[in-house]
C-alpha cells in the first residue's frame, strides 16, 4: 500500500465529516464524533472535484479525495484524514505528545550530515547543528535556494531528508520518499497525520499537531496567516 492507501484503510466507516471550514492558510475538518483536524489551504482548482461537498460523506469515502488533482479538495480530504488520526487521544495513547522546544531531528546525528529540506521550514535552533551542507529545496525559490527539480538529485546523496507533510496535498511526496529511501526521512507540519503504520514505508519520524481548541483556532485561522501551533499539541513518533 501507499501512503494515501494506509491513512485510507484505517479510517472508521461508520463516522461522517460534518463540516469543512475554509480559513486562510487552513482548511478544517470536523467529524460527526466531534474529531477535528487542519491541512494547508491549497487553493488550486484547475481540475473538477471528485465529490461535490464532502460534507455528510462517511469520513473514509472522504478521505479517497485526497488523491484528487482538484488540490482544493485534496486539502479538504487531507484535513479530514488529520480529523481523524489527530486526536488528544491519540497522543496519549500512543505516547506520542511533546513539547514545542523538542527538535525534530532529535536522536539522529546531524553531525557532518547532508541534510535536505523540502520547503524553507521552521526548525528548532539546534535541528541541524554540525550538519556539513544544507540544501533548500523550493518550488518557488529564493537566493541561495534550490528548485524543486533539484530533488531528483540531491535527495539521493542526502543523509537526511526533512519535508513537509503539505507534499501529499499536490501529490509529490510518494516521490519525495522514494528519492529518500537511502536518507533518515523525517516528515513534519501541522497537515502531519498521527498514523504510525506510515512508518512502514520507510518514514523514519512524524511531527505534527492536534488542535486544542477549535473555537480559537477557527477565529484566529479566519483572521490569520501564519504557524497554527499555538493553537494545538505538538506529537512526534
Amino acid at each position: 500500500m501507499d501512503y494515501y492507501d494506509i491513512l485510507i484503510d484505517g479510517i472508521s466507516a461508520e463516522i461522517y465529516v460534518s463540516r469543512i471550514i475554509h480559513t486562510r492558510s487552513w482548511i478544517a475538518a470536523e467529524l460527526s464524533d466531534g474529531r477535528y483536524g487542519i491541512a494547508l489551504h491549497d487553493k488550486l482548482q484547475s481540475r473538477e472535484r471528485m465529490f461535490p461537498t464532502l460534507e455528510g460523506l462517511t469520513a473514509r469515502k472522504a478521505a479517497e479525495a485526497v488523491r484528487s488533482w482538484n488540490l482544493l479538495e485534496a486539502s479538504e480530504a487531507m484535513a479530514v484524514i488529520n480529523a481523524f488520526y489527530n486526536t488528544e487521544e491519540r497522543l496519549d495513547k500512543l505516547s506520542a505528545r511533546c513539547g514545542f522546544d523538542k527538535s525534530c531531528t532529535q536522536g539522529f546525528s546531524t553531525e557532518g550530515k547532508k541534510v535536505a529540506l523540502i520547503g524553507h521550514l521552521v526548525l528548532q535552533p539546534d535541528a541541524l547543528k554540525g550538519a556539513s551542507e544544507v540544501y533548500i529545496i523550493e518550488r518557488d525559490p529564493k537566493p541561495g535556494d534550490y528548485p524543486d527539480s533539484a530533488c531528483e538529485y540531491i535527495l539521493p546523496e542526502s543523509d537526511i531528508v526533512i519535508m513537509t507533510a503539505s507534499a501529499a496535498i499536490n501529490k509529490t511526496l510518494p516521490r519525495l520518499l522514494e528519492l529518500s529511501k537511502n536518507a533518515v526521512s523525517i516528515i513534519i507540519g501541522p497537515t502531519t497525520p498521527l498514523c504510525p503504520e506510515l512508518k512502514a514505508l520507510g518514514i523514519d519520524r512524524l511531527s505534527g499537531m492536534a488542535v486544542r481548541d477549535k473555537v480559537t483556532f477557527e477565529a484566529w485561522a479566519t483572521a490569520s496567516h501564519g504557524s497554527p501551533y499555538k493553537h494545538g499539541d505538538v506529537f512526534m513518533i
